[in-house]
């Protein structure tokens, strides 16, 4: 196995949890309407903890479901996803490196990953929260991503 670059379990950019219309730039507002006002609804402001619980999630090749639980912990960081319909109601485990854009004006999750990854994921199971579980959906997660090109691979 090529070492990797990426954590499973670490947010990419915590600032995403954090408030702020992008991410990168807290301070920049949506666009007013020619009532004086915004459609979408107001995202947190900058340092505002955001619960991620009720976000939808969008897969690179379409929508997978909407956020059920989220956790922030240090190293623990994921989301648990119920997929409704789409996996016959299952609920998927996603490690919080998988996220890659939150967009908390639509209120919506942006992984990295496609939706038959995702289904094709090692099964959530509540009750299995214990080390091997979190090694082998990490490890599944991790042998799937690909470094930015020029990136050197350096072990996690």
């Amino acid at each position: 196995m090529q070492p990797s670059m990426f954590n499973p379990w670490a947010w990419r950019d915590p600032s995403a949890l954090a408030g702020g219309y992008t991410q990168t730039t807290p301070s920049a507002t949506p666009p007013d309407g020619p009532d004086g006002g915004h459609d979408a609804p107001d995202a947190p402001g900058p340092g505002t903890p955001v619960d991620l619980v009720g976000y939808h999630v969008q897969a690179t090749d379409g929508r997978i479901g909407t956020i059920d639980e989220a956790s922030n912990d240090a190293d623990a960081g994921h989301v648990v996803v119920d997929t409704g319909p789409w996996i016959f109601g299952q609920k998927v485990l996603l490690p919080a490196g998988t996220v890659a854009h939150v967009d908390h004006q639509e209120r919506v999750v942006h992984v990295d990953r496609t939706r038959q990854e995702i289904k094709d994921a090692p099964p959530f199971d509540p009750e299995s929260a214990d080390a091997e579980y979190r090694e082998r959906v990490g490890n599944y997660y991790a042998d799937k991503y690909l470094p930015p090109p020029g990136a050197t691979p350096r072990v996690m």
